[in-house]
């Protein structure tokens, strides 16, 4: 999840030096700025700008890269020696291609309905002005946030033979989980799209009109060749968070559906067969390195076309006869998609075998019928805290990221190393986050990073998975500035720390609260690696809601259900206040 949140794109207002002032070296764009580390930077800058590199790329070799290779060589290595026969095995199982292609379809149509409904919720919240647009735009961004495990069990819950559309047949089905990842991923592309889709230039489409092109002609050879870059980076993330997913499969899929994020968990939890899980982490790797790449490349043309436009793009007055195609169809989104699997799930956990009541809610107070080993209200606590301590350790480090990502260096070298640093970082995004925690058990347990027993292992699992985030919110937000207000302060007289605290500084303070948000609510509902890390006696909610829900028992399930209120509500109380500090420049 590069996610949603790479679209904050602040109007900063440029106080450039005038032209014949500029420094030597600086184009009359502006955009090929200071590089990042100055040849003639003194010693103390350099180390500082070589930390600022080296601490978080340590952190994510340590605790990302390491775990990772050593779980996938381990399918490649037998007692014999290294082998590649469990690899092949695999590979010529129809079973593994069979996978695959659930795999591939899944995030293809979901995918495909994710672009099809967000379309003309990104033209009505970003292209239109009306009263109370602000809340649905939080609203809209509420489900990509919430814990899949929330989300899983909402659907199940509605899908299921005893709930509201069990009469539809689609309980653990490809349809039902389909619809589930759309739910979770509608709001990336309604706000990838919409950031780009606000900025557009009026004036093109309107000189197409006055020539005597239709509606439908204007948007399909105007507003949609503009905004195809958006389209493609937020299609392009969709497919990979749909490829990945793991939390909504686990609990809406049953024993009839795998996807490879599944299979992954099942040969390395319940098989320990390490070699296909090896060969199945390496086709997960083709199918996220080739969405990151796509991705990446979209976002550098979106990035691209939202400087050419700047802040020419003018919002219009909403219309019934102009918008009422898109206003039908983000209303039944709203209601149908988003709000019912929502509101069932609430109206859910009053139910019980005795009658409407606060009976599940107060059994959270409990282990339940014993299968628990501490209260839901005691693994709630235990996530609050793990949560703040993850996303205190993504924050900082994502800080550093994206001061050095945010570098437009004029040496070839140093600015497609700076493109690799952003590239890097994203890996975590797409990697199987069952491959990260498995990997951390099999490579921290021994000197000098023996972690296995210590309480900061789960945070630091949890960080990593929230590192791209906090790197994706903050990028484009000091991406945002002119490089000409650096050169104006150093000519002026400032230092270097000067100019990066009075100015990328500034700019970073106004993005960090969004940052932070991301950063604690992913941490909040984080379940594949914590899965493998969580000890019985310190769960997390998630896990503890995934637990209740395997258990058989109407106060198991009752439970969990209310549980997985009590988790939605945390992570929507999170995001709110995030997005009430946001700043009016930022749109995610």
């Amino acid at each position: 999840m590069d996610s949603p949140v790479e679209r904050v794109q602040p109007r900063v207002p440029v106080d450039a030096a005038p032209a014949q002032a500029r420094p030597a070296g600086s184009s009359r764009e502006g955009a090929p700025g200071p590089a990042a580390v100055r040849p003639s930077a003194g010693p103390l800058a350099v180390a500082l700008w070589a930390g600022a590199v080296l601490v978080p790329v340590g952190f994510l070799a340590v605790f990302f890269a390491w775990p990772v290779a050593s779980l996938v060589a381990r399918g490649f290595v037998t007692e014999a020696g290294f082998s590649l026969d469990g690899v092949r095995s695999v590979l010529a199982a129809p079973r593994t291609w069979r996978i695959l292609g659930q795999t591939l379809g899944l995030a293809a149509a979901g995918t495909a309905a994710s672009v099809l409904l967000g379309l003309p919720g990104a033209y009505l919240l970003y292209r239109c002005r009306f009263p109370g647009r602000a809340v649905l735009r939080a609203m809209v961004s509420v489900p990509f946030v919430l814990p899949a495990v929330v989300v899983g069990v909402a659907f199940r819950s509605l899908f299921s033979v005893t709930g509201p559309l069990g009469g539809l047949g689609l309980d653990e089905s490809f349809a039902a989980i389909m619809v589930a990842l759309v739910f979770f991923n509608y709001s990336v592309m309604v706000r990838t799209v919409g950031a780009l889709w606000s900025r557009l230039d009026p004036r093109t489409a309107e000189a197409a009109r006055v020539l005597g092109a239709s509606p439908v002609r204007v948007f399909c050879t105007v507003t949609l060749p503009a905004i195809g870059p958006a389209i493609l980076s937020g299609a392009s993330l969709v497919f990979l968070f749909c490829a990945t997913a793991f939390g909504i499969v686990m609990v809406m899929g049953g024993v009839g559906f795998s996807t490879i994020e599944t299979e992954i968990w099942y040969q390395t939890t319940q098989l320990l067969d390490l070699p296909a899980a090896a060969a199945l982490s390496i086709l997960q790797l083709v199918v996220v390195a080739a969405s990151l790449l796509v991705a990446s490349r979209a976002r550098r043309r979106s990035e691209h076309a939202l400087r050419l436009r700047g802040d020419a793009g003018a919002e219009q007055p909403w219309r019934l006869r102009r918008d009422l195609l898109p206003t039908l169809v983000t209303g039944l989104v709203g209601v149908g998609l988003l709000g019912v699997p929502m509101v069932h799930l609430v109206v859910r956990s009053f139910a019980t075998a005795e009658g409407w009541g606060w009976r599940n809610y107060a059994l959270l107070a409990t282990t339940g019928d014993g299968s628990l080993s501490v209260p839901v209200w005691t693994a709630a606590l235990n996530s609050l805290v793990i949560a703040t301590q993850a996303c205190l350790v993504a924050v900082v480090l994502g800080v550093l990221v994206s001061l050095v990502a945010s570098r437009r260096p004029r040496s070839p070298g140093l600015a497609r190393g700076v493109r690799l640093l952003d590239a890097v970082f994203m890996l975590p995004l797409g990697v199987s986050a069952v491959t990260v925690g498995f990997g951390f058990l099999i490579t921290l347990n021994r000197p000098p990073f023996d972690l296995r027993s210590s309480p900061i292992l789960i945070p630091i699992a949890q960080a990593i998975v929230a590192l791209p985030l906090v790197v994706r919110t903050l990028l484009p937000v000091l991406r945002a500035i002119d490089p000409r207000q650096r050169e104006a302060a150093a000519m002026l007289g400032a230092g270097p720390g000067r100019v990066l605290a009075s100015i990328d500084g500034a700019l970073a303070l106004r993005g960090l609260g969004l940052a932070v948000g991301f950063a604690f609510a992913t941490s909040l509902g984080e379940f594949g690696a914590t899965s493998f890390l969580s000890r019985p006696d310190h769960p997390t909610l998630p896990v503890v809601i995934f637990r209740l829900i395997g258990r058989p028992g109407a106060d198991n399930f009752g439970m969990a259900m209310a549980a997985s209120v009590i988790l939605a509500v945390l992570t929507a109380a999170v995001m709110a206040a995030a997005e009430a500090v946001r700043p009016r420049e930022a749109e995610l």
